[in-house]
């Protein structure tokens, strides 16, 4: 497949996902109101209200956010000249303004984009990376960094997050008027179905848990579709895929390892052995490098 195929495959599974999030979403409402009844129809717009303050407030200042959770430091092109002509090649060739440039004190090989829009676009390294990386190799996690700018992965993100955080939120809430006896008048609106309600009881219960698996799909399907973009922007799938294998055999993590900030790593700290794939917001770095070196191939 090459990366035009895969770009297009990405983003309609990416699609899929998001509209299944969306179906989730109205299974826990229509759970919730054959649970408890009309009482709940007040509960949705309140959970969906906090979710998008508590989420599209940190989307807005995304770039300010990221710069404090992880240390990193503004540079400017007079600090480091030929990091600045790399990311300059890579703007030009994929038609994006110049983002911000920064620069995280870290001995682990780690790079990072965010920024609500291109306009406000910020792209991270940390020392380690600029240390071990050649120059194809580091045009390649630039190219890589750049795609999550171009494809918006930071609104995609936002999307999700805000709709797993609503399904979490109304999930919590049910969960406390049970314990409390909010549900009282369901044998009337159910008509006494004992199977309705097991159902939603159940659809209440493991929808967080649903939530949270399709919010790493999706980040994962983002992290494939920013490699392939990546290639789409050099012609070079060999810079990437040198760079994943550099970052394959390293073993060091960054010290910022906060779930909050997890998947805005070309490699993510917290995926290793102990992670299941379900949850892991990054494809495996060995199938990564076996998708760009079938892209060698076809060149």
């Amino acid at each position: 497949m090459n990366f035009r195929k895969l770009q297009a495959a990405n983003q309609r599974k990416t699609v899929g996902l998001l509209m299944g999030m969306g179906l989730l979403v109205g299974l826990v409402v229509f759970a919730a109101l054959t649970y408890f009844g009309n009482t709940t129809v007040g509960i949705v717009p309140i959970a969906v209200g906090i979710a998008l303050v508590s989420v599209w407030g940190s989307y807005y200042g995304s770039d300010k956010l990221v710069i404090t959770m992880t240390g990193a430091k503004l540079i400017q092109e007079s600090d480091n000249p030929k990091l600045f002509n790399l990311i300059h090649e890579v703007t030009i060739s994929s038609g994006l303004p110049m983002p911000k440039v920064a620069i995280v004190t870290d001995t682990a090989p780690n790079a990072f984009a965010t920024g609500r829009n291109p306009e406000h676009a910020l792209i991270a390294f940390t020392t380690g990376i600029l240390e071990v990386m050649d120059r194809d190799q580091l045009q390649g996690v630039i190219a890589h960094e750049m795609a999550h700018v171009a494809n918006r992965d930071t609104l995609v993100s936002a999307v999700a997050a805000t709709t797993a955080g609503a399904i979490a939120i109304l999930s919590d809430i049910l969960t406390r008027m049970m314990w409390f006896g909010g549900g009282r008048d369901r044998d009337r609106d159910n008509n006494g179905n004992p199977i309705a309600l097991i159902v939603s009881l159940l659809i209440l219960v493991l929808a967080p848990l649903a939530a949270v698996l399709l919010k790493s799909a999706i980040s994962r399907k983002r992290e494939s579709l920013a490699d392939a973009t990546a290639v789409d922007f050099t012609r070079n799938p060999a810079g990437l895929r040198s760079a994943l294998e550099v970052l394959e055999a390293d073993s060091t993590v960054v010290r910022q390892k906060s779930t909050a900030v997890a998947h805005i790593w070309i490699e993510s700290p917290l995926d290793g052995k102990s992670v299941s794939k379900l949850f892991s917001t990054h494809p495996p770095i060995a199938e990564r490098i076996a998708t760009l070196k079938a892209m060698e191939s076809l060149n």
